[in-house]
Formats: structure tokens, C-alpha cells, sequence
């Protein structure tokens, strides 16, 4: 149930949380919790209105009338503390000036992320969805207690009484309040068990286009990100890492490291050699001075090719079946025409614009301050607790703002939190220290989205339909050997590895999806949009050779095959209307030979529908993609301008992936080290995005992630059309590239 109890300090703590009903010095605080266990995946957009509630999100709402809401997620540029805000916002009636945000401390049993289980974190595109109804009945409760606070001051029926933009009024008597006003009575009211919610036609906030909380901030420099902290007598550490994946140190000098300005202090670590200074560039200085001679025996020393090549010896064989129905074989050796291809995909960095850091601090009771952009908060909180010796509640998590992700501050060994930890040991906690990975350092030492690589093969009978498909994948899991394996992993299978693929919504009358796990030594990680990043252009691009093969429109085509999939369909009908795609133009414009084209292509992941149709100019080794129409439909669009920035956004993102962009290793070594070598998307090559949101009464989804899988089939299948030539692994090869 809800709780009520005294405002909670910045970094509250757990027992003031789970306190009885108090008054505070006017101020009213109240959450909501939610059953995890009866549910199996928030990004889905599971009903949870009938849930149980206790004590979990908060709002506060103080004597000057601001209206604090607790975000348990980490926003990383994707805008959630909007959303979120936004939705608490709509039910309280709040007026949106007085909104602000705060990110909530490390506690699983009030903050923990549904789809994950007792585990607090932010990832699959799960923010909104899973928060729906838990902050909507905290926002609709304390307008409730303010109501009835209202109505015993006023010795008047709630039912009288409005509540408008942070303002309660009792109309017949010509008396209003504002929420600060009633905020001590309001604590001291009963919680109400159900609170009523609104319906969609009374939403004044959600589904509007609301200010952004944080452009503010970031815009004028006030926004403090975990590289901006600056702790009394502070030091700054940079480690100096092994150049091969498995590297471990076999010796080292640091007397000319410890000779340089700055360095006060040098410690070998399990992970390296830190080199700790009274500033960043200090630090790096004495890094470079160290001789280390490192032990490679058990380190990854292969190249990228060699991985590659025996990616392909072994998808010669039999994998784990992932899924299947019928007699995929016997379907497609009776066909009237078969079709095969292969799709490979390279090591990709995360590269995102805030290097990885963090900082820890030792209290004088021997307790821990940590500040980061922390992103699984409870794994952080273990590993920083084991690292250190201390139990879990000596380690306080002050979540800050993070300057992009993509998967990459959400490892499940918190690495660089386990390194800075282990470095506050080894100096004996003397002194707050600020772990600084440099762009160097994440690039040529981080995690990566696995190489992969996809063989298929399907038939078709004389009319062009599918009679059977064969779909094996390799690369390396993600989730093996984690904590996350029990729950994502299953006969061998994980999950992220075949999703959208073995899943896919295609009625497919006869499949076999199999996949093998590579082994290999390079560490990998989800990176937006996790497996889809791969199912997406093998799928997508084969289904439009297959349309092609059947002499079919490809968005008809795929439209046949949709038959159990309204929404997708509906999604994919929108983009291709407002693309303007006619079957006879695109036709014609292919039978031009002046190298211009529209593909399409459509795919749902983490619970989302989204289709795009591209058009792009393909000629003489170069590819301009000029303009992306996007159709989305993510259920309920809390706040539309946000969700057309994050598709905006993975078009920018995904496209320099689609273009150039890998890693690749030599002897073990990784190649590409900064945005040199790893060219991100330049304005200059940004194409027109329009994104079209379907209207939709459903609980809300996600779209952090949805809109990159769909990017390169698109891109692809438009330089087909252009061309006539089929690219089907990415990065796209332009070299040779001709006009049809």
C-alpha cells in the first residue's frame, strides 16, 4: 500500500522509506510498488493497473509548492526523466512549472525494474512502460490526499472540488489552495487503496508535446554529469590496460611515472596498472611512462578474420535449435525455386560522448559514496560492496546524469565501478578517487556488440510463396556466464542472440532457427537494440530478395505475411503511405538506371512496431541516403517530441554502422581506437527524418532501442532498387558500387 511518511533527504535511506505514516515540515511523500513476480515482461506492455501497490517511486511535494518525482531510471540522453515526470504530472494535475526530478538511491525492493526481476537498472527499453501505472497511481494518490485535505479544512465534499495545474478548488465557496499549502495536512490522510485513475480523454499532459526537464541544464552547464565531480582533495586514476582481451601484468617500472608532476601515487591492480594524479592529464602523462611487459598466455591473440573464418567452418554444422515448425528441409527441397545468402556483422563499439568514469569516497564511519552514471544501480552497488569488503548498505549510489550509453555503462560485472573500487583498496581509501577511461581506453579495452554471422535459406513455390526457411546464426552470448543467464538463457539458447529472428511475425508455414555460440576471447555487450541489431537486416533483406524472386511489391509482399501481426502492419501501411511508395513509381524509378531508390523495412523489438522506408542515391562507391519516413507505434505516446527525437536519433546513431563503422582486430589488438578510425555520423550526412506516430490506446512501450534495427534493411533494400545489386552485410561494401 501507500506510505506516507517526512521528506526524504537527497540520498534517502532505506528505513526512512519503509517509516509509518509521519508529517513532514509541509511536505508530502508517497509510493508505489508493483509485484514483479506477476510479471513476465514490462517492455511488452503488460497490464499492471490491477496490481498491488507499496511503497516504491515517490512524489514530494514541499511548502514552496515543487513537486519532486524520483526517477529510478538512469537517463542517458533519451529523455526519460521527462516521460516519466510527465506521466506522475498528469495524474497529480500539477502545473509543469513546478516539476523536478531527482534520481533515486540503490534499493531493489522500491526501485526495482520489473522486466528484470529484483534488480534495479535501466536497459530494454523498459522505462516508461514498466513506470506506467506505477507513478500514475502515485500521482493520482496524492491528488486524492490533497482532495480530501481540502476538503476537511474547508469542511466541504471532495466531490466539490477541483484540482487544476497545482491548484485545489472548491468552486460554491470561492476557495482555492496551492499544493504547498497542503502538503503537511495532506500526509496525514488515509492512502487511499485503489486511487482512481484518469482516462485517456482527461490527459492534459501526456500526450503532448511538455519542455524537456533537462535542456535547461544542459543547455547553460548546470546539468552535473559523473565526469563533472569534483570531491575534496580528490585524485584522478587512469589505468594503464593489457592491448589483448585476457592480458594480465607480468611486470612493471613505474619509477618515471612516479617522477612526473602531479602522480602521487602508482598500484597494481587484477585489471592493470593505476596511475593516480591531482589531475586527468597528470594522470595520463604518468600512464604513458610506465613500462609494463604483459603476460598474453591466456589472452585472445587472433585477428578478426581468423574469428570470422571460423564463424563460417562451423555454421557448417548443426546448432542449437532456437526454434522451429514443420519440416523446414523437406519444404524447401520440394520448391520451385530456393534461394541462400549470407549476412556477416562486425565487433562494434559503443562510443559514447561521455568517456566511462566514476568516483568513490570514503565516509569517516567507513561507508561509501559513489558517484556515476549508474546504470544497473543494484549489480554496481554488489560489486562495489565486494570489491571493498563491506556489506551492501555501506555503499551509497548518487546516480548523476550520463552522457549517452548504449548498453555500455550497463555491464553485468560493473567493471570499471569494480575497477575504481579496487583502486580506492589498494590506496587505502585515503583519498576520493575518479576513475577516468579515456575514448582510447573504452574503444581498444572495452565490450562490444559480437561479430556475427547469418546463413539462410529458404524456397518458394511457382506462385513466389514461402514453402520453407532455414535460418542458422553464430556469434558470441551475451548473457552466458552472467547474471542474467537464468533468466535469458535456455537449452543453450540465449535469447538476445536470436531475437527477432526465431520470433519473427512473419507466418512462415515451415522454419528451423539454430544457433551456435562462439567462444572466442573478445568481451561483449548489448548495444542499443541488442540481438535486433543483426536479426533485423537478415531478416528484412532476405524477406526482400525472397518478394523480389516472386516477381512482388515488397511492401504488398511483406503485408501477406503479416496477416497475424495487425500492428506491425499498420505500422509498416503508415510508412509506406506517408513515404509516398507506389508500386508502379518504384518500378519505374529502378527501371531508370539513375541510381535512386526506395527500400522499406519493418520489425518489432522490446514490445514496439516500427517501419521505414528509405531513399537513397547509390552510385560509383558512394551511398546518400536523402530522406527516412519512420512510422512508429510505441502504444500511448507520452510525449511525442521525444519519441520522434530518439528515432531521429537512431537513424543519426545506427547510420555511420550502416556505412563504415567496425572493429577489427590484429593479432588480438583492437585497430580503431577513437573517432578517427570510428567515424560517427556527420551532419553533413544526416538525411531528412520524418516520424509518424500511430495513435494507439495501449499501455505505452518503448523506444530508446526500436528505432536502429530497421535502419540498414532499409538502406539496403534502397540501394537494390537503385542498383539492382543486393548488400546485404554491414557495414555496407560500396567499393565497385554501380548504377543499375
Amino acid at each position: 500500500m501507500l506510505k506516507v511518511r517526512q521528506a526524504t533527504p537527497p540520498v534517502p535511506s532505506r528505513r526512512a522509506f519503509l517509516g509509518g505514516a509521519t508529517v513532514a515540515a509541509g511536505a508530502l511523500v508517497i509510493g508505489f510498488t508493483l509485484d514483479p513476480a506477476k510479471l513476465a515482461k514490462a517492455a511488452a506492455g503488460p497490464d499492471l493497473s490491477a496490481m498491488p501497490a507499496a511503497p516504491n517511486a515517490f512524489v514530494r511535494i514541499a511548502a514552496d509548492d515543487t513537486v519532486t518525482v524520483v526517477i529510478k531510471h538512469l537517463d542517458m540522453g533519451q529523455g526519460n526523466t521527462t516521460g516519466l515526470a510527465t506521466i506522475l504530472a498528469d495524474e497529480l494535475d500539477a502545473d509543469w512549472a513546478t516539476i523536478r526530478t531527482t534520481f533515486a538511491p540503490a534499493d531493489a525492493t522500491l526501485y526495482n525494474n520489473f522486466a528484470f526481476g529484483p534488480v534495479q537498472g535501466t536497459g530494454g527499453s523498459t522505462a516508461i512502460a514498466n513506470s506506467w501505472y506505477q507513478l500514475r497511481k502515485a500521482g493520482a494518490a496524492a491528488r486524492a490526499m490533497l482532495v480530501a485535505a481540502a476538503a476537511e479544512r474547508w469542511k466541504v465534499p471532495a466531490s466539490e472540488i477541483t484540482v487544476e495545474s497545482g491548484t485545489v478548488r472548491h468552486a460554491a465557496s470561492n476557495r482555492q489552495a496551492r499544493f504547498g499549502e497542503l502538503a503537511e495536512a495532506a500526509a496525514a490522510q488515509p492512502v487511499p487503496k485503489e486511487p482512481r485513475l484518469k482516462e485517456a480523454s482527461q490527459f492534459k499532459l501526456i500526450g503532448q508535446k511538455v519542455a524537456r526537464l533537462d535542456s535547461g541544464p544542459k543547455t547553460d552547464g548546470t546539468a552535473i554529469y559523473s565526469l563533472d565531480i569534483r570531491r575534496p582533495g580528490q585524485l584522478t586514476a587512469v589505468v594503464a590496460h593489457s592491448p589483448r582481451f585476457g592480458g594480465t601484468v607480468k611486470s612493471v617500472d613505474d619509477k618515471a611515472a612516479r617522477a612526473v608532476v602531479g602522480v602521487v601515487d602508482v598500484v597494481t591492480i587484477p585489471t592493470g596498472v593505476a596511475v593516480l594524479a591531482r589531475d586527468t592529464w597528470s594522470a595520463m602523462k604518468g600512464r604513458d611512462a610506465l613500462t609494463v611487459t604483459w603476460d598474453d598466455s591466456a589472452a585472445e591473440t587472433r585477428s578478426s578474420d581468423a574469428i570470422l573464418a571460423e564463424y563460417r567452418q562451423r555454421l557448417g554444422t548443426p546448432g542449437l535449435v532456437a526454434s522451429k515448425k514443420g519440416d523446414a528441409a523437406g519444404a524447401i527441397a520440394g520448391s520451385a525455386k530456393v534461394l541462400e545468402a549470407e549476412f556477416t556483422f562486425p565487433y562494434l563499439a559503443h562510443a559514447a560522448m561521455e568517456p566511462l568514469n566514476a568516483t568513490i569516497e570514503k565516509a569517516a564511519d567507513g561507508s561509501y559514496d559513489v558517484f556515476a552514471g549508474c546504470q544497473l544501480q543494484t549489480i554496481e552497488q554488489a560489486v562495489i560492496a565486494a570489491n571493498l569488503g563491506v556489506t551492501t548498505d555501506k555503499v551509497r549510489l548518487h546516480t548523476q546524469w550520463a552522457g549517452g550509453s548504449f548498453g555500455r555503462r550497463a555491464t553485468p560485472s560493473a567493471d570499471y565501478f569494480a575497477e575504481t573500487a579496487t583502486i580506492v583498496r589498494a590506496t587505502g581509501g585515503k583519498a576520493p578517487v575518479h576513475l577516468v577511461w579515456t575514448r582510447e581506453d573504452d574503444m581498444a579495452g572495452g565490450f562490444y556488440r559480437p561479430m556475427v554471422v547469418h546463413r539462410l535459406r529458404a524456397g518458394l513455390d511457382a506462385k513466389g510463396a514461402i514453402t520453407g526457411w532455414e535460418h542458422r546464426t553464430i556469434g558470441k552470448s551475451i548473457m552466458i556466464g552472467t547474471a542474467f543467464e537464468t533468466m535469458l538463457v535456455k537449452d543453450g539458447v540465449d535469447a538476445t542472440s536470436v531475437e527477432g529472428a526465431s520470433d519473427t511475425p512473419y507466418a512462415l508455414p515451415a522454419y528451423r532457427f539454430e544457433v551456435h555460440n562462439a567462444r572466442e576471447g573478445v568481451p561483449v555487450l548489448w548495444w542499443r537494440s541488442v540481438g535486433h541489431t543483426h536479426t533485423a537486416q537478415a531478416m528484412e533483406v532476405f524477406i526482400d530478395e525472397l518478394a523480389h524472386a516472386a516477381g512482388a511489391d515488397p511492401v504488398a509482399y511483406r503485408l501477406g505475411l503479416l496477416g497475424g501481426a495487425p500492428r506491425l502492419s499498420a505500422t509498416l501501411k503508415l510508412a509506406a503511405e506517408k513515404a509516398g511508395w507506389d508500386p508502379k513509381a518504384v518500378a519505374e524509378a529502378k527501371a531508370s538506371g539513375k541510381g535512386r531508390g526506395l527500400g522499406v523495412a519493418a520489425h518489432e523489438s522490446f514490445g514496439s512496431y516500427v517501419a521505414m522506408v528509405a531513399d537513397v542515391t547509390a552510385e560509383d562507391a558512394k551511398v546518400k541516403v536523402n530522406r527516412i519516413v519512420a512510422a512508429v507505434d510505441v502504444g500511448i505516446a507520452v510525449n511525442p517530441d521525444v519519441i520522434r527525437a530518439q528515432v531521429e536519433g537512431a537513424v543519426g546513431f545506427a547510420l555511420s554502422s550502416v556505412l563504415r563503422n567496425k572493429i577489427t582486430l590484429k593479432d588480438g589488438v583492437v585497430q580503431e581506437k577513437n573517432f578517427d578510425a570510428y567515424e560517427p555520423t556527420r551532419m553533413s550526412e544526416m538525411p531528412v527524418v520524418e516520424v509518424h506516430i500511430v495513435p494507439s490506446t495501449a499501455a505505452p512501450t518503448g523506444i530508446g532501442e526500436p528505432g536502429v534495427p530497421v535502419i540498414a534493411p532499409a538502406i539496403s533494400n534502397a540501394i537494390f532498387a537503385a542498383t539492382g545489386q543486393r548488400l546485404r552485410s554491414l557495414p555496407l561494401n560500396l567499393s565497385g558500387l554501380k548504377g543499375a
